[in-house]
């Protein structure tokens, strides 16, 4: 499928010329690289019948071959000392979509409200501070969806987009103080989601293709 990249502090150079993420970047690269428009439709009309938009497809498919490349799904941020004494912690909210050695991933589908904190997790996992912490790592990703695959995977307006993501980077930046690598994800070439309404009233996504 198609992507852009917004590097903030260097994220996108730190990745890819660094030794120490040499594994992980060319796991992510594969994985982007690795999904067709062809998959999310099979999936989409197997699975998400009763889905308005992409959004699940893709998040499904992004676990499978996270997982199999031996990333760790629902990566706890802070150590099991912590979550026990604070058992806030356990909350999936203080959870990373995968994790691997120093690199942490959110998938970030849901809603605009939740681009602050999308962007604070990868920072709390990467920034050494006085809690005890499940795993260190050193740098955070966050893929999401662009404005234009919005639109054509029939997401929510409400949903925070790449573009929202990057905007967010500015006001943040005194707080953000880790590398970040901001993935976008493009718009189908093949196919759009129309979303139109079933018989209980209910909005639904049909595969259009292109």
């Amino acid at each position: 499928m198609k992507y852009k990249f917004y590097s903030y502090r260097y994220g996108l150079e730190i990745l890819q010329s660094e030794d120490e993420f040499k594994k992980e970047w060319e796991d992510l690269i594969d994985i982007l690289n690795n999904i067709s428009e062809q998959d999310i439709i099979l999936h989409f009309q197997k699975y998400g019948k009763n889905n308005m938009s992409i959004s699940t497809t893709l998040n499904k498919i992004l676990k499978i071959r996270f997982k199999d490349k031996e990333w760790k799904p629902e990566s706890a941020i802070f150590s099991e000392k912590e979550r026990k004494k604070e058992k806030e912690y356990n909350d999936k909210r203080w959870r990373l979509d995968f994790a691997k050695e120093n690199v942490s991933v959110e998938v970030a589908f849901n809603h605009g409200e939740a681009v602050a904190w999308n962007l604070t997790k990868p920072l709390l996992a990467s920034e050494l501070n006085h809690v005890e912490k499940e795993i260190q790592t050193k740098i955070g990703i966050v893929i999401t969806a662009t404005d234009e695959m919005k639109k054509a995977g029939g997401f929510d307006n409400s949903i925070g987009s790449y573009e929202k993501y990057i905007r967010y980077l500015k006001p943040m930046s005194n707080i953000l103080t880790v590398p970040m690598l901001i993935i976008g994800l493009d718009k189908p070439d093949t196919f759009r989601i129309d979303v139109r309404k079933n018989k209980d009233n209910k909005n639904r996504g049909h595969i259009v293709k292109i």
